[in-house]
């Protein structure tokens, strides 16, 4: 059994990101260069063996948004993009990802996804403060639900 999702984020950003975080973001789509210094998700705490076989924790940074190509279990294609709003009425950043995750991803994922959510446009917020951010489809469902961030904490569908 596979603990697979879908997970599409579509979001309009504000226009208030500064380079270094336009630069971070890019490199989570995988459409830039890893940045020397990293705001936006901060850790990546994976578990590896040391020399005497003990498990310690390390920080191993990764872009979140990067996959590309044919999508292993939800078919279709992963892809990532962010394009600016310069000419458009609307002014700031639309950013579009289609991935594939494990549940093991929620938690550097959903900070990625809670730092969106505070630089959202006011299109996005609801009636009740939530945010729409995008939607999570578990791999053999045939409809998605909507993915949320409420009072700062992302809702993952259960």
């Amino acid at each position: 059994m596979s603990d697979v999702y879908e997970l599409t984020i579509a979001v309009d950003l504000r226009d208030e990101i500064s380079d270094a975080e336009l630069a971070e973001l890019s490199w989570h789509l995988g459409i830039g260069p890893r940045p020397d210094r990293l705001t936006i998700v901060t850790a990546f705490p994976v578990v590896v063996l040391d020399d005497s076989d003990m498990p310690v924790i390390e920080d191993d940074p990764r872009p979140l948004l990067a996959g590309r190509g044919a999508a292993w279990r939800v078919g279709g294609v992963l892809c990532s993009a962010l394009a600016s709003r310069a000419d458009l009425p609307r002014k700031g950043w639309s950013l579009m990802s289609r991935q594939e995750m494990h549940p093991d991803d929620f938690g550097e994922v959903g900070e990625l996804l809670r730092w969106l959510a505070a630089r959202a446009h006011a299109t996005h917020v609801r009636e009740d403060g939530a945010v729409g951010v995008g939607f999570l489809r578990f791999h053999e469902a045939e409809i998605p639900e909507v993915l949320r961030v409420e009072s700062g904490q992302v809702r993952w569908p259960a």
